[in-house]
């Protein structure tokens, strides 16, 4: 089928907006690529130094530098659930690199930490910024110029981008993304939810919370909530960047190390040295990234990744925007619903179709590209499910109708007729709102505001019985150059109770919410943020907010000679000076804003390009940029 004509426009916008940018990305890979192979031109020295720890056999393949040798930029660490199964994988490559006549490295190793480790924490201020560190870390493994592909281990919320951000800077390799597959079933999400809201309520001990907490997180694999990490999995397998079919493949099934070392196998037949080359800077383009786009809408993905998503495709000297988004949101309808936007874990998604059949069903009707990918078949080969067979990998045509259409549905029988996300604009500023996880009649509200620059402070407000029966919770100064842009996940708990009972509430912050947040509506990454001196720093208690995500509107209802009038209010939160905060100091100062990534790295390419520079009305916060939307985006 051809191309849905609104995808067609946005990827045409995205083309030229960026062809200038791309084509110094692309002039960079070829050059690198004329070179030949990075190892020939390192000295006997050089080449000494990167194969003394090798055996014989792989010494010698170095030695001679006939054969493929593949780096692994590897993010395991014990700690997190989805990255410890990533401790056996290099043994793996390496043996199946072995059997094929080549050789693999770990290339390094990059940190990772977790969301749901560091929630309400200090920690959490540094965990946007990871993202820049794991790119750089990737870059770092990769400039001993040694390695012919890279096969890029990780899984979780900043681990995916930062590797992707790093890969795309080395562009001129292949490159393969490894996952390790979802933990089993625990207990149901709707469970454990109610037991942290009748914590919140005071009417549940810290034992039972901590039981609901244990039983949902309990094995290896990523947690199965559809938040920021199985986002990442979708959107690689949009882009053709892991294998079909592997993003959730549980660690303990036979399958998952057929897939590592099918991984492996792939990644040895594409680089440069054979006659199928597909560097990663050629793979991902404006078309990738659309794709990627695509997918987190059909299934109501991480609300971070229109943060994340920014600085990828910047990385790969393509220029993507909010009001893209917005359009490909408005255009693509929902197809999933797995918690927080249903009750559904990401393992019965799998089993009811899966990205298969999500995959099939948009290529069907024009609202994906076919494209080039790491495989052979382009996109098609995403709508097949792997198998064992007599211990071999085989592909076979996935499902033709979804097993449960209370998890996955077909375009024809939409959950919603546009996909998951909402761009608002107003007085305010420009943000965005996750409409998947919020039932339609919870999109509008219109009620005083209640302003604190601390999380905190909204749970004593609540203690003390201070809080209005309806309201929104207006929590700023937690934009990146703030405080690092922390989750805000902490209030989803209290903010859920008080909805459930009755009362109108919503949030309103130019901080972030975690991808398992919802119910809630919720306008995040409010940019200008109110460090920038934007509008929300200009709020006071009780101004009347209207939000409407229906015709993605945030406005304060105040008038304009006075709000024009009002001084830019302190932030009253906590310095940032401990735990490791001080060290990200200059990443603070220079970060840019939500809406164009919040990177404090330049990703390699010029800042002071014409494209990037933020012109004076937008850092006052001027509601300008609404003008810079479709008009198609403005009259849907």
């Amino acid at each position: 089928m051809s191309l849905h004509p609104r995808i067609q426009e946005v990827t045409e916008r995205i083309r030229q907006r960026s062809a200038l940018l791309r084509r110094t990305y692309l002039d960079g890979i070829d050059a690198a690529h004329r070179e030949g192979p990075q190892r020939a031109r390192l000295s006997c020295g050089n080449l000494a130094h990167a194969f003394a720890a090798c055996g014989p056999t792989d010494k010698g393949r170095l030695r001679a530098d006939v054969t493929p040798n593949l780096g692994i930029i590897n993010a395991y660490n014990d700690m997190l659930s989805a990255h410890q199964p990533f401790e056996h994988y290099p043994e793996i490559i390496r043996t199946l690199a072995r059997e094929m006549g080549a050789t693999a490295q770990v290339a390094g190793g990059v940190p990772a930490m977790c969301d749901g480790v560091t929630q309400g924490r200090p920690g959490m201020e540094l965990s946007l910024f990871s993202r820049d560190v794991i790119a750089q870390a990737t870059a770092i493994s990769l400039s001993h110029d040694m390695f012919d592909a890279a096969l890029y281990l990780g899984v979780c919320d900043k681990i995916v981008p930062g590797l992707l951000i790093g890969a795309l800077a080395f562009g001129h390799l292949p490159a393969v993304f490894v996952p390790a597959g979802p933990m089993t079933p625990g207990i149901p999400n709707k469970e454990k939810a109610a037991v942290r809201e009748r914590y919140a309520a005071g009417e549940a001990t810290r034992e039972e919370l901590l039981e609901a907490e244990a039983a949902s997180y309990h094995a290896a694999g990523t947690c199965t909530f559809y938040g920021t990490a199985n986002s990442n999995q979708v959107l690689l397998e949009a882009m053709g960047l892991q294998l079909p079919g592997t993003s959730f493949v549980n660690p303990a099934q036979p399958l998952r190390d057929v897939l590592t070392r099918a991984a492996a196998e792939r990644a040895l037949r594409i680089t440069a040295l054979g006659d199928d080359y597909r560097p990663i800077g050629r793979l991902i383009d404006e078309r990738a990234i659309v794709n990627a786009m695509v997918a987190l809408m059909a299934t109501g993905g991480s609300t971070n990744h229109t943060i994340h998503w920014i600085a990828v495709a910047r990385s790969a000297g393509v220029i993507l925007t909010w009001d893209d988004m917005d359009l490909i949101a408005q255009t693509v309808p929902l197809l999933a619903r797995v918690y927080p936007n249903g009750e559904a874990d990401v393992n019965r998604f799998a089993a009811a179709g899966g990205t298969q059949l999500v995959f099939r069903e948009l290529l069907d009707a024009g609202l994906m590209h076919d494209l080039p990918t790491i495989v052979p078949g382009g996109m098609r080969a995403f709508c097949d499910e792997p198998r064992l067979q007599d211990g071999k990998l085989a592909y076979a045509p996935g499902v033709a109708q979804s097993a449960d259409e209370d998890v996955v549905r077909p375009v024809s029988r939409a959950f919603e007729a546009q996909g998951g996300l909402r761009l608002l604009r107003g007085n305010l500023g420009r943000s965005l709102i996750k409409t998947s996880a919020v039932k339609p009649e919870y999109r509008y509200i219109e009620a005083p505001a209640v302003v604190v620059d601390d999380p905190r402070a909204l749970n004593k407000l609540h203690a003390a019985g201070a809080l209005p029966q309806d309201f929104v919770a207006v929590v700023r100064y937690q934009g990146p150059r703030a405080n690092g842009m922390p989750e805000l996940h902490s209030l989803a708990p209290l903010l859920g109770l008080l909805q459930n009972q009755g009362r109108r509430v919503a949030l309103v912050t130019d901080g972030r919410l975690s991808g398992a947040s919802g119910k809630i509506p919720a306008a995040i990454h409010l940019t200008p943020e109110a460090a920038r001196g934007g509008p929300l720093a200009r709020l006071r208690e009780g101004d009347i907010i209207r939000l409407d995500a229906e015709a993605g509107t945030l406005e304060a209802l105040v008038d304009a000679a006075e709000w024009a009038s009002r001084d830019i209010a302190p932030n009253t939160s906590p310095a940032a000076l401990d735990l490791g905060r001080n060290l990200f100091a200059v990443s603070r100062d220079v970060v840019t804003p939500a809406d164009r990534g919040a990177m404090s790295i330049s990703c390699g390419l010029p800042h002071h390009d014409g494209t990037w520079e933020y012109d004076a009305e937008y850092e006052l916060g001027d509601a300008a940029h609404a003008a810079e939307a479709p008009q198609e985006a403005k009259d849907a």
